[in-house]
């Protein structure tokens, strides 16, 4: 298992698709994840840090779970089953509930939890790249602008 920091948001064209891009905090792999618009939206206005006047979805998750007296202590992303994405939010007493990675990273950012995704998930999906260089780091753009969810999709076996 590895942890993972959020790098940003991207948007696949033509489709105009939002690709939630993590990376290994201490690795070289990144892991990109297909999300939908308002997750994006929720990440993005967090990693901003913009403050909206009224609590989002997310923002009322993370305060239910105090609320309700629990802890939420990191969250894992942890199987990948023909292109889609599962993950796990991690809290006191190793209680698990299953989530979509998109509303799980966007709970994290606003809990302040770690993000870890187990290494099969990053075997099968991780795209590696040993260092940020200016020209490493174009190619890997252009990589997203050219490949669509269907390209990590199992093929079966």
């Amino acid at each position: 298992m590895s942890e993972m920091r959020v790098v940003g948001i991207r948007v696949e064209q033509p489709q105009n698709q939002p690709v939630l891009l993590l990376r290994e905090s201490d690795g070289d792999r990144y892991l990109p994840i297909w999300i939908g618009q308002t997750e994006a939206a929720a990440i993005a206005l967090e990693q901003q840090g913009v403050q909206p006047a009224r609590p989002l979805t997310h923002d009322l998750i993370k305060d239910l779970i105090g609320a309700l007296g629990h802890t939420l202590k990191e969250v894992r992303i942890v199987d990948l089953q023909e292109g889609t994405f599962y993950a796990d939010l991690v809290f006191d007493k190793n209680v698990r509930v299953s989530a979509r990675p998109s509303d799980s990273v966007a709970i994290a950012l606003r809990a302040g939890v770690p993000i870890y995704a187990e290494e099969p998930v990053l075997a099968e999906a991780g795209l590696l790249m040993p260092d940020e260089r200016e020209d490493e780091v174009e190619k890997f753009k252009e990589f997203l602008e050219s490949v669509s969810p269907d390209d990590f999709k199992a093929t079966g076996g």
